[in-house]
């Protein structure tokens, strides 16, 4: 119940924000995409925090690294960790600001050792055009390549249309607090040192 909760309310906010893209009404693409989805607004909240007792698992993401194709599995690789999910484009002007950012969020994450960004790049069918914007900003953090965008099915109802999207799962990959915007490494890691030590519920 909590679940469809958060993943209608999601869906209510997405509707009202203009996502990165020509083809991006939020409200239009999530309904092809869910197809369930009543939009209403939660007033229009862009940062959303999902109390400890009160956080769902998202289902498993997995595919293939932008850069090496090789396998990424969210369970598997990060278990235990604090993970950063992050929805990016190389087509996004939000996405390549924020970019900057999300690398002195991770640079910390590898110094505590308890947590990674893993990016999804999502919309970009020539792989090239991505790979050089990752190697050409020195970003050391993994991403999927999706371009149709299939993990957010994973997560919750999360609407594809809105990148950049960043989802903050806690140490059993529950979400505990979701950016409909670009975010500033500030207000991220703000939300992220927290859950490093946070004992489970």
């Amino acid at each position: 119940m909590k679940k469809t909760f958060a993943a209608v309310t999601l869906a209510a906010t997405a509707s009202l924000l203009v996502a990165c893209g020509e083809d991006s009404t939020a409200g239009t693409d999530a309904v092809a995409i869910g197809g369930t989805f009543e939009f209403v607004s939660p007033g229009g909240q862009t940062s959303i925090s999902y109390p400890q007792d009160q956080r769902q698992k998202i289902g498993n993401i997995q595919g293939v690294n932008l850069l090496d194709n090789s396998s990424i599995n969210l369970d598997e690789d990060f278990r235990g960790k604090v993970v950063v999910l992050n929805s990016w484009g190389q087509w996004c002007g939000p996405c390549r600001s924020e970019s900057d950012d999300l690398q002195r969020v991770q640079d910390k994450l590898d110094k505590s050792g308890k947590g990674t960004v893993l990016g999804i790049n999502v919309k970009d069918p020539v792989r090239q055009k991505p790979q050089d914007f990752v190697r050409d900003n020195g970003i050391t953090y993994p991403s999927l390549y999706d371009p149709p965008f299939k993990s957010a099915l994973a997560m919750g109802g999360v609407p594809a249309s809105v990148i950049p999207t960043t989802i903050v799962l806690d140490k059993q990959h529950r979400p505990a607090h979701i950016f409909l915007k670009a975010i500033t490494d500030d207000e991220l890691w703000k939300v992220v040192e927290p859950l490093l030590d946070e004992q489970d519920a």
